[in-house]
């Protein structure tokens, strides 16, 4: 928590489209009781009229947003968080924690066999190919799907920052649908989809996990495999 405040305390300085701290006390995690606390601002939700081009109040998150501000927004993060110095740790680091708790059956013991060869060879493979690559890298939002960007009078801003990693921002492009990514100036739209394999070997490898405490998880195991499935069979492995 410490580390989300200190990501946000920095972009909030380089007028990126986050969410940020509660301006009315002192940045920082708050001890109360048993629980740690952190303060952030709240922001009236609002759908975007596209036909009208008007904007009104109603409960809703970054999936009202056209394609093309979300990449926006999104260029506008990427480019904050170049600005910022801050240790955080690689990518990689996370490939390898997911490659781990997919190979260990006392983590995942629920994942059938099968499944389980899925995901393994996936990851492995796909993170051999993506090596290759030679992509430039910079701090990341580490997961900027739609779930973590509200839709404000502001405009779309990123929330959930204690994801924080380095990597190319192809890899923050797996995490946002197939238009968002498109409008992404410069991206390489091959590695998006190699990351985009990868992203769901991991978060399938979560879900099984067997401390995993996600809502509705029963659910999202079965969920999270299909999409792997649907998309090696739209990507490929080769």
């Amino acid at each position: 928590m410490e580390f989300e405040a200190e990501v946000a305390r920095r972009l909030a300085e380089t007028d990126s489209p986050i969410g940020e701290l509660e301006p009315r006390v002192e940045p920082g995690v708050y001890l109360r009781d048993a629980f740690a606390l952190t303060l952030w601002t709240y922001y009236e939700p609002v759908v975007a009229d596209r036909q009208g081009g008007a904007a009104h109040e109603q409960p809703g998150m970054s999936t009202d947003l056209a394609p093309a501000d979300y990449a926006h927004a999104l260029v506008r993060l990427h480019a904050g968080l170049r600005k910022i110095d801050l240790a955080a740790p690689h990518i990689t680091a996370r490939i390898a924690g997911w490659a781990e708790g997919v190979g260990d059956p006392e983590q995942t013991p629920e994942l059938r066999d099968r499944d389980r060869e899925l995901v393994s060879d996936t990851l492995s493979r796909v993170s051999a190919a993506i090596s290759r690559w030679g992509s430039g890298e910079q701090l990341l939002h580490g997961e900027p799907h739609p779930a973590n960007v509200l839709s404000t009078r502001r405009g779309p801003l990123f929330i959930d920052l204690g994801t924080c990693q380095r990597g190319p921002v192809e890899y923050d492009l797996a995490y946002v649908p197939d238009e968002v990514a498109e409008h992404y100036p410069g991206a390489n739209q091959d590695l998006v989809h190699h990351f985009r394999l990868l992203m769901w070997a991991g978060v399938t490898t979560m879900r099984w996990n067997r401390n995993d405490q996600y809502p509705n998880r029963d659910y999202w195991r079965i969920e999270t495999l299909n999409q792997l499935r649907a998309a090696l069979d739209r990507y490929g492995l080769d």
